[in-house]
């Protein structure tokens, strides 16, 4: 009886990473967005192995919320980045959202999980500019449902502003949400209080992450619903983009309960 109680209450506990992965390509200084920008257009050796230590990081998480994440184009050398990531770390489970095919670059969000998703949704936001979008992922169903939402918004508060009430509508009154990625803004941002006025929204914790080289910014945020208790949330120390990953532990309430699947299926 002790195991099986054993067994349920780290069912209950849920690892999440964040990481704007940059495509795999690694930024030292502002000045390198310039001097070596053409690493983040095309493939090089440094690249598989930046991709390899996120790899190696993500193994101890349940569920990878990823950005910038590249799909089949020259960047990437043809490869997708969250198969490869999926392969190399032993997830059972991913998923990418392609927010724009451009001829050199096919950036979007991707999903790692241990967990079988009962749905994904592939949302696109507002914007002047196309391109955003948040990828859906929900574990179980009706009320009970935990609902995770990946996102990447835009770099300009009026852009952020209508994406912000966008995906506050798709949240809504969920109990078990839970909304991470990159914000391009800090967690008191204007851009962003439509998240926190219309859900049951907080912002987990606030901690720089952004530049990776010199962390000022809290930019890369994880919002919960309060019924989530977060138990643990940490800016980790891989400098392998110009973000640093974000790492966060979530006790689920009994009605969130998830299996897991520990190994690849053959």
């Amino acid at each position: 009886m002790g195991d099986m109680r054993s067994t349920r209450e780290s069912e209950r506990h849920l690892r999440l990473l964040s990481f704007n992965i940059q495509a795999g390509a690694h930024t030292n200084a502002y000045r390198e967005y310039f001097t070596r920008g053409w690493q983040t257009v095309l493939p090089h050796r440094g690249k598989g192995e930046n991709l390899a230590q996120v790899a190696a990081l993500a193994r101890g998480f349940d569920v990878v919320a990823l950005q910038e994440a590249d799909s089949h184009s020259v960047r990437s050398g043809f490869r997708h980045q969250v198969q490869v990531l999926a392969e190399h770390a032993d997830f059972p489970y991913w998923s990418h959202q392609r927010n724009r095919a451009l001829a050199i670059a096919e950036p979007g969000n991707g999903l790692l999980t241990r967990f079988a998703p009962s749905s994904i949704i592939d949302h696109r936001l507002p914007g002047a500019i196309p391109g955003r979008g948040t990828l859906e992922v929900r574990f179980g169903e009706e009320v009970a449902a935990l609902r995770v939402f990946i996102v990447h918004l835009a770099l300009t508060p009026g852009a952020r502003l209508r994406q912000s009430e966008f995906i506050a509508g798709l949240v809504g009154d969920c109990a078990h949400a839970i909304v991470l990625g990159d914000f391009n803004c800090e967690p008191d941002s204007n851009s962003i209080a439509p998240l926190f006025a219309h859900t049951r929204l907080r912002p987990a914790m606030r901690a720089p992450s952004f530049p990776s080289w010199q962390p000022q910014r809290s930019i890369d945020q994880v919002l919960t619903t309060a019924a989530l208790d977060v138990r643990r949330y940490e800016v980790l120390p891989l400098r392998v983009s110009d973000h640093l990953p974000v790492a966060v532990d979530v006790h689920l309430p009994p009605a969130c309960v998830l299996p897991k699947v520990e190994h690849l299926h053959a």
